[in-house]
C-alpha cells in the first residue's frame, strides 16, 4: 500500500447474513447502508477494521481531485444542505471546496473539523454497474477490497 495518508472506503453488500462482529465494525465505521463512503486517515487500527470487513467493502487512496469532487458533489451539511464555498468562507475562512480537499489531503485539517459536514457520502450506484462479479475480491477479478488508486475511477462513476 501507498504512503498517502488517506482511504476511502465504499459499503458494497448489504446487511443480510451478516456475523455481529462484522455488522459492529461497519456500524464504527458508519457505513450502514451500501453505496456509502467515508474517508479515513491511513491508520494500523483502520487497516485493521478493514481487515474484518473486506468481504463487504472496498478501499483504496482517494487523489486530491477525487477528494475534492466528493466534497463537491455529494458532501452535505446538517438539514441535508449542500456544502458550498460561501459556507466554507463563512466558516472556515478557506475560499474553496478545492482548498478544503488540499488542506484535509496534506493533513493540515481533519474532515472531522469542517463544522456541521456529515462524515458520510451517500453515493449514486456505480454508472455503468460493477463490471465484475460483487463476491470476489478485486485482485480476483471481483469488487471487494483493496483496490489502490482504481477506487478513485469507482468514485467518479459513482459521484
Amino acid at each position: 500500500m501507498s504512503n498517502n495518508n488517506l482511504l476511502v472506503i465504499i459499503r458494497i453488500r448489504g446487511n443480510v447474513g451478516v456475523r455481529k462482529e462484522i455488522r459492529e465494525t461497519l456500524k464504527m465505521l458508519r457505513l450502514n447502508r451500501v453505496n456509502h463512503a467515508v474517508v479515513v486517515p491511513n491508520t494500523p487500527s483502520y487497516q485493521g477494521m478493514l481487515q474484518k470487513v473486506k468481504d463487504y467493502v472496498t478501499w483504496g487512496e482517494i487523489s486530491k481531485e477525487t477528494l475534492a469532487l466528493l466534497l463537491e458533489k455529494r458532501g452535505l451539511l446538517e438539514g441535508n444542505k449542500r456544502l458550498t464555498n460561501d459556507f466554507l468562507l463563512e466558516n472556515l475562512k478557506i475560499k474553496s471546496i478545492e482548498e478544503l480537499a488540499e488542506k484535509i489531503y496534506n493533513g493540515k485539517i481533519k474532515l472531522s473539523e469542517v463544522p456541521k459536514l456529515k462524515p458520510v457520502f451517500r453515493l449514486h450506484p456505480p454508472r455503468g454497474g460493477f463490471a465484475r462479479k460483487k463476491r470476489r475480491p478485486y485482485r480476483d477479478g471481483g469488487e471487494l477490497g483493496y483496490r489502490g488508486t482504481d477506487i478513485n475511477k469507482l468514485i467518479k462513476r459513482m459521484a
